[in-house]
């Protein structure tokens, strides 16, 4: 079993993510495939602990959040309120994150009304300003 308070201790002394680490967590974090939401919740937590994000840890967190989001097909309320929580913690919304909203709304089978009112609120929010090499 993987300590992953240990790896994400040394992921934030390094200030990004490597490919090794994807890779460690991918195994750890996708045991069967499948995401649950304490997983998630790391991973979210992990990711806005980060640094520099890379390319390919950009692709890792929104994949395997999309993996967790769409397990059953649907995005209830739920779900669409720990999206909410995930997108506008800090009181912006990023290219990255719009065009994540964009797939699901794609991707899913139902959508509830809150994710819609999500949907709409994420997409009137001004483009993001970049200060940094993010």
């Amino acid at each position: 079993m993987v300590d992953l308070r240990g790896l994400e201790e040394r992921i934030l002394r390094n200030g990004r993510v490597e490919g090794h680490e994807i890779e460690v967590l991918r195994s750890a974090l996708l045991t069967n495939g499948t995401f649950n939401l304490r997983e998630a919740d790391f991973l979210v937590e992990l990711h806005k602990r980060v640094q520099q994000r890379t390319h390919a840890f950009e692709q890792f967190f929104y994949n395997s959040i999309k993996k967790y989001i769409l397990a059953d097909g649907r995005i209830g309320p739920e779900k669409s309120e720990w999206l909410r929580r995930m997108v506008l913690q800090d009181d912006k919304v990023e290219d990255e994150e719009r065009e994540f909203l964009r797939q699901l709304k794609g991707e899913a089978a139902e959508l509830s009304p809150e994710f819609d009112a999500l949907f709409g609120e994420c997409m009137k929010y001004p483009p993001e300003q970049r200060t940094s090499g993010g």
